[in-house]
């Protein structure tokens, strides 16, 4: 690489993020680069990934942290759609030792709008967006309802917001893995579990 994979900087954000021009430019040398991993589920996986990235759901990695540390001896970079799934996998593998491996700031789109090089396939909605548009038609339903019907139907709206909030401060989000359960979302199938830590273990991305 042109540039050295570190977390050694001034400040923890910058050591554990990455920005898409950067790994566009690292991605893009013909010298040794980091191993990028998506999180993301498989619908959001097809539609779009980095070219010669491993595909990890978030879901899998959970459950198999230690298991996926132990294989990774190189500089890593962590993905997702937008940087908050990617965070929650980089937390969990630090706490396995995994100290070195970062977060793509912005997801897939900044590492695309940087020029990077990606594989496009099916297309599918994030799923970020769809717990945006769940919750806004919820609070929304709800408001009106209240001002229409009853006013205690403006609860389901206060709900909502309760539960985004208990989603921020836990850095987990019920909307959305109930949403990924959803049969629009399980038309795609999760990787096994094993066969994806074998294709890290040799290194032998899916495309």
């Amino acid at each position: 690489m042109s540039q050295t994979v570190s977390t050694s900087t001034t400040t923890e954000s910058a050591a554990v993020t990455v920005t898409g021009a950067t790994l566009a430019s690292w991605t893009a040398d013909p010298g040794p680069a980091p191993l990028v991993i998506d999180v993301r589920s498989a619908a959001e996986y097809e539609a779009v990934h980095i070219r010669g990235s491993y595909h990890v759901p978030l879901s899998i990695l959970a459950e198999h942290t230690d298991d996926l540390a132990a294989h990774l001896t190189e500089p890593v970079v962590l993905v997702c759609q937008s940087g908050v799934r990617a965070e929650q996998a980089r937390r969990r593998l630090a706490a396995s030792g995994l100290a070195r491996a970062r977060v793509l700031d912005g997801g897939v789109p900044a590492y695309a709008s940087a020029g990077g090089d990606i594989v496009r396939g099916r297309r599918a909605w994030a799923l970020e967006r769809q717990v945006r548009l769940v919750a806004g038609a919820v609070v929304l339903a709800g408001l009106t309802a209240g001002r229409f019907l009853s006013p205690k139907a403006r609860l389901l709206a206060g709900s909502i917001g309760a539960g985004l909030t208990v989603s921020s401060l836990t850095d987990t989000c019920a909307m959305g893995a109930a949403l990924a359960r959803m049969p629009w979302n399980r038309d795609h199938t999760d990787p096994c579990p094993s066969d994806t830590l074998d294709r890290v273990a040799r290194r032998a991305p899916q495309d």
